[in-house]
């Protein structure tokens, strides 16, 4: 179950990353937001009711509630035309929780794949922070590219391979996720810097 919000939370990451870029308007990638938001929020709650106390069940659960809120927040705040700082400051709360959760997933549940999956989400949810919590407006190109690159990879491929039993996670595998999310950020830098040099290209007559 938690695979199915896993692989629409990829889909949301897309369009949120694309609004970042200004190709899809914040009204338009609200409505997304507030469906992903809703499901990410009932779904944990299934989860931990249905673990009927069992510790690690409902620590595993627990993460996806981080994902709920942050686009239920997006959603309420672009269709209500609020300021974004108080999501800024909520996704620096998601970053150090996503930090605690890539330990857990290192050392506890022995799973080092999804432990560099949280890390990736941790320096996520660090520029949503740096860019609405703190205005730093430079960033935001950056922020949508990254946003974007990593939303397949650290979302919907992952809950398609749990859904059809072919996820695997192991030390050399978490080392190659780890090299395809540095390629990733080093090519949203790439891709950034030069969408902003072109912006400054005149035009000829």
């Amino acid at each position: 179950m938690a695979n199915v919000g896993l692989l629409y939370v990829g889909a949301v990451l897309l369009v949120n990353g694309l609004m970042l870029l200004g190709r899809v308007p914040a009204r338009s990638a609200a409505v997304l937001n507030l469906f992903v938001g809703g499901l990410q929020c009932v779904t944990p709650t299934v989860l931990i009711i249905q673990a009927g106390g069992d510790g690690d069940a409902i620590l595993a659960a627990s993460g996806l509630y981080l994902f709920g809120f942050t686009y239920l927040y997006v959603g309420i705040v672009n269709l209500a035309g609020l300021e974004p700082e108080g999501i800024g400051w909520f996704s620096c709360f998601v970053a150090v929780a996503a930090v605690v959760y890539a330990g857990l997933s290192f050392w506890r549940t022995a799973d080092p794949v999804f432990g560099v999956i949280w890390l990736c989400w941790a320096l996520l949810w660090t520029l949503f922070f740096l860019v609405l919590g703190l205005g730093v407006e430079g960033l935001t190109r950056f922020t949508g590219w990254v946003t974007v690159l990593l939303s397949m990879p650290t979302c919907a491929v992952p809950a398609f391979l749990g859904m059809t039993g072919g996820y695997r996670s192991d030390g050399w595998l978490a080392v190659l996720a780890a090299v395809v999310g540095v390629v990733l950020v080093a090519l949203a830098a790439l891709f950034a810097t030069r969408g902003r040099r072109d912006a400054r290209v005149p035009v000829p007559a």
